[in-house]
């Protein structure tokens, strides 16, 4: 079990050069510890006596500038997440903001330039380099991509999401266990073995996102998604399995109506989004406050999917995209406190293993098997039907590798099944038997020749004195001539 809090990241967003921006500075003190200090202009009074706060500092993990590469955003927040739902642990990284400040460019990336791809398929890149390496394991890996849209979810990756209307298509739902796991309704699996796959599912879901121009953003994401890899390694001839999620989720950005003046269904949209974002403010602050019971989790979607990422099992990392301009001050500043609300949360994260279903099915078979043979010679109610082919062969190969085995301290186990017992005993009978019955013939064997042996000697001597007396008679009737 790993215990942490949330960890918490800034990332400021490059401020365009005709907008007035916002003065802040980034230090870091001798504990490593980086602080970001805002400070409101004077001119924001216009004119009046300003008694408000003028200067706001908020503590970070890291804090990162207009400058920062994708790649150090990778490198530095989303690396040690993969690493650790390589090795068996749920992750999560999402990223907080209001609308425009750069949530989705940080977590999808940029479609302009391939250095600007995002901690999506930079981790699925890395991830994917990991699994070669590794040959010690067997890994599997799926995807899925859900979409809350005005409080209800789709799947992003549905093939008929192109053709029909959202409103036809089926609506992800949320399922509840006894044991309070969710799982969610409609929302497919697929599988991908390679990094071409999984980054194919990546650019499908994309292209069936709600994206609406709007004053403060022109390609503003009107939905919350929730990109998911799900993970299961295995070591051969193992029958334990690892099971590890990784959340990785762009939230909508939250915009002050009144501010952007939309209307319609531009209108809806934000309502909705502002509510699932209250929302997650409130889980948020009850996860923060001591002695709290009730975690309201259930108010949204979006918290009840996300419930192992807060407070529950899961290393979560959060990112705080700020747009530091004058207008945008407000809103970051309050980022930037929804971000130290967040830091208090202490996630326990366990490792997720379980045995394999499927060797569990065999095992408990195998035990059925032998408890009813017990039973059986308990009570005395014998089994009648016959034993069948692969039965008896595989208890010959079982009494074969007994019989091979030099231990003294072998043994033969067949179960209490009386069936194979006398088998077994009509077995060693057979090959004894056969044994005596060889043996024999050897022996009979090696007498017959041992007997034969001697006559052709005495025959050999007989013919050999035969031959000299018939020479010694032709020598005599040669000399009376």
């Amino acid at each position: 079990m790993v215990k942490q809090t949330i960890q918490i990241f800034a990332r400021v967003k490059p401020t365009v050069r005709k907008q007035q921006q916002g003065i802040y500075s980034i230090d870091e003190d001798e504990k490593l510890t980086h602080s970001l200090e805002i400070v409101l202009p004077r001119d924001l009074a216009d004119g009046f006596v300003n008694n408000k706060r003028e200067s706001y500092k908020f503590k970070f993990q890291r804090i990162f500038d207009q400058e920062a590469k994708q790649e150090i955003i990778f490198e530095i927040i989303a690396k040690p997440v993969a690493e650790s739902t390589l090795a068996g642990y749920n992750g999560t990284i999402f990223a907080y903001g209001q609308t425009g400040s750069g949530k989705t460019f940080t977590i999808t990336g940029g479609a302009e330039r391939y250095s600007d791809r995002g901690i999506i398929p930079r981790t699925l890149s890395y991830i994917f380099e990991q699994l070669q390496k590794d040959s010690s394991k067997i890994y599997t890996t799926h995807i899925s991509y859900l979409e809350i849209y005005n409080e209800c979810g789709y799947d992003l990756l549905d093939p008929r999401h192109e053709a029909s209307k959202l409103e036809d298509l089926p609506k992800v739902t949320i399922l509840e266990d006894p044991d309070q796991n969710i799982h969610l309704k409609n929302l497919s699996l697929h599988q991908a073995t390679t990094e071409e796959e999984a980054l194919n599912l990546l650019f499908l879901g994309d292209t069936n996102r709600m994206i609406a121009e709007t004053p403060m953003n022109q390609a503003s994401t009107r939905s919350h998604c929730i990109f998911t890899v799900h993970l299961s390694s295995k070591e051969p001839g193992s029958a334990t399995v690892r099971h590890a999620k990784l959340y990785l989720v762009d939230l909508a950005g939250s915009e002050r109506v009144s501010k952007t003046g939309v209307g319609g269904l531009l209108l809806t949209e934000a309502k909705y989004i502002n509510l699932s974002l209250h929302y997650l403010e409130q889980v948020i602050i009850a996860l923060s406050e001591k002695h709290r019971t009730h975690i309201p989790y259930r108010n949204s979607m979006m918290t009840s999917v996300l419930r192992d990422s807060l407070g529950g099992n899961c290393m979560t990392t959060m990112i705080a995209t700020l747009s530091l301009e004058k207008r945008n001050i407000d809103e970051s500043i309050s980022t930037c406190r929804f971000a130290q609300r967040v830091a208090l949360i202490k996630n326990e994260a366990i490792l997720n293993e379980e045995i394999d279903p499927r060797l569990m099915i065999v095992r408990l078979q195998k035990e059925i098997e032998d408890l009813k043979a017990e039973l059986a010679m308990a009570t005395g109610e014998q089994r009648t039907e016959a034993l069948t082919e692969a039965e008896l062969l595989q208890l010959e190969k079982l009494i074969a590798s007994y019989l091979e085995d030099q231990d003294p301290e072998s043994r033969l186990e067949v179960g209490a099944d009386m069936r194979k017992i006398h088998h077994c005993f009509h077995h060693f009978k057979k090959l004894l038997n056969d044994k005596k019955t060889l043996e024999n013939t050897v022996s009979s064997e090696s007498t017959r020749q041992a007997c034969q042996e001697p006559l052709r000697d005495e025959e050999y001597t007989k013919l050999l004195g035969l031959l000299k007396q018939r020479d010694n008679e032709i020598s005599i009737l040669s000399r009376g001539r």
